[in-house]
């Protein structure tokens, strides 16, 4: 058993993966294991982010508090006392303890059970709620299968089913959000007129509720740029960009929003905040 390469490789890489290389003896004497084969190859093509905004990849490398590979060392704290006396993986440093690689972003564990030689781990997805299930294959193959829609789990659900998967960097961004006024031509036209003035873009997904809530994710192909069209009233753009593209954002969305038949009321953080002006610094502008 083995986590193939290629099963991944349906999820195009980044151009410049992030936190990918490194000294990989430091690495594993860090942690006292050999790592497997397959999850170097995972690093070394896509480096630390997410794929499909719901798997996280880590790296040993970088300097980040969110990154890096480490031990499992203490029951999760959501499982039950009772349940601790059959919980079936040991704790390290009892030999063949889980060692964490990934998580999710509901908080769910991603983790080799590290019994016999690397090659032959398997991933064990370790939830936020206490609950465990070992699928039978290494961290690329896990990968490439969610992705892939081949590899099933009852605790991490699945991808849209409409949906190519895809692969984002965790890199420094800048997130703003334009409030607009309303405008004489409907929904789906002036999503199209966005992200024709954006383009080109690709489907990170989306969600309605009637016919005032709902929200269209989408990303910029060539820049790397994040979006979300928001129809709540006062429909909304938010967007995450590098800081170094931070006039040609403002640009190009200024000059899609005009298109739309739209005004910008109030630029604002991602959290809410109105902001003077679109280039105003915020302390958390350019955090991974």
């Amino acid at each position: 058993m083995t986590g193939s390469r290629t099963s991944a490789r349906p999820v195009a890489p980044p151009a410049v993966p992030v936190d990918a290389h490194g000294d990989w003896n430091a690495a594993e004497a860090a942690v006292g294991v050999r790592l497997p084969d397959d999850y170097k190859w995972l690093v070394a093509t896509y480096g630390w982010g997410e794929f499909c905004d719901f798997l996280y990849l880590r790296t040993p490398f970088g300097t980040s508090e969110y990154n890096g590979i480490e031990w499992q060392r203490t029951y999760p704290p959501d499982v039950p006392d009772p349940d601790r006396e059959e919980y079936p993986y040991p704790l390290h440093p009892t030999p063949g303890g889980l060692l964490i690689w990934g998580t999710t972003m509901d908080a769910d564990r991603l983790c080799w059970l590290t019994e016999g030689a690397p090659e032959d781990w398997p991933v064990v997805v370790w939830s936020s709620e206490g609950r465990y299930e070992t699928h039978r294959t290494g961290a690329a193959g896990f990968i490439g299968g969610w992705t892939g829609r081949r590899v099933e789990s009852a605790l991490l659900g699945s991808m849209e089913p409409d949906l190519a998967p895809w692969f984002n960097t965790f890199r420094a961004r800048v997130d703003r959000c334009l409030i607009l006024s309303e405008s004489p031509l409907a929904h789906p036209e002036r999503l199209e007129i966005l992200r024709t003035a954006l383009a080109p873009t690709a489907d990170r997904g989306g969600w309605r509720s009637g016919d005032d809530e709902g929200q269209d994710h989408f990303a910029t192909v060539d820049t790397d740029w994040l979006l979300t069209y928001d129809v709540s009233r006062p429909h909304r753009i938010r967007i995450g960009f590098p800081p170094e593209d931070a006039e040609d954002a403002r640009r190009r969305l200024l000059t899609a929003v005009g298109l739309m038949g739209c005004e910008v009321l109030r630029i604002t953080t991602a959290e809410g905040t109105t902001l003077p002006t679109w280039d105003t610094p915020t302390p958390t502008d350019e955090d991974d």
